[in-house]
């Protein structure tokens, strides 16, 4: 498959270091997936499967990184290195080439990982729903005495009542509870989301 120019560009401008690194887990990547595509998720550089994602690698100031989407991997990390490292991605904190496993590592990982890819098994679990929480007495009350925020309320979805609740209840002073219950019920009643302000930014 053709490169990403913008991929290109990422390498050319990571630090001296990480260019090796980031050009040799490029080269291994195609050699051994040839129909991956490459893109920039996050800003990053990632190879896409079939149309997703498949892995990505990153550089920082003092480190870069390698890793897989499929939770299917962080399995495989956790039983072949048996540690969480203090760094994303499947091979910890990458400061140089030498830090890469071998290039037969590398190519098993990804042959593993396509295979993930292909069993059709979800890359990442649904997230659970959470259990709605409790409305707060003093909130209950100041909601039956607005029958607007009363009636916007009613329409909120579970998240964003949880956004108010939680705001509410997790202050400190009980001047700024009462505060912020009042602000609460005044952008209910006008419709607003705990959020607003920043929907449009």
């Amino acid at each position: 498959m053709p490169k990403d120019k913008r991929v290109d560009a990422y390498i050319a401008r990571a630090a001296p270091f990480a260019r090796p690194i980031l050009q040799h887990l490029r080269q291994v990547v195609h050699g051994t997936c040839p129909e991956v595509e490459e893109t920039l998720k996050w800003s990053c550089p990632a190879f896409l499967y079939r149309g997703k994602l498949f892995c990505s690698f990153a550089a920082f100031k003092a480190h870069a990184i390698f890793g897989f989407w499929h939770q299917g991997m962080e399995k495989l990390a956790t039983k072949e290195v048996g540690k969480t490292y203090d760094a994303m991605g499947l091979l910890g904190r990458l400061t140089s080439l030498q830090d890469l496993p071998t290039d037969k590592t590398l190519v098993r990982y990804l042959k593993f990982a396509r295979k993930l890819h292909d069993s059709g098994e979800p890359a990442r679990p649904k997230n659970k729903p959470r259990a709605a929480l409790p409305i707060p007495a003093d909130l209950a009350d100041a909601l039956k005495r607005n029958t607007k925020a009363a009636a916007a309320w009613a329409g909120f979805t579970p998240g964003c009542r949880r956004e108010y609740i939680e705001w509410i209840t997790e202050a400190k002073r009980p001047e700024t509870r009462e505060q912020r219950l009042l602000t609460t019920i005044e952008w209910a009643a006008e419709g607003k989301t705990r959020h607003w302000k920043y929907k449009n930014c």
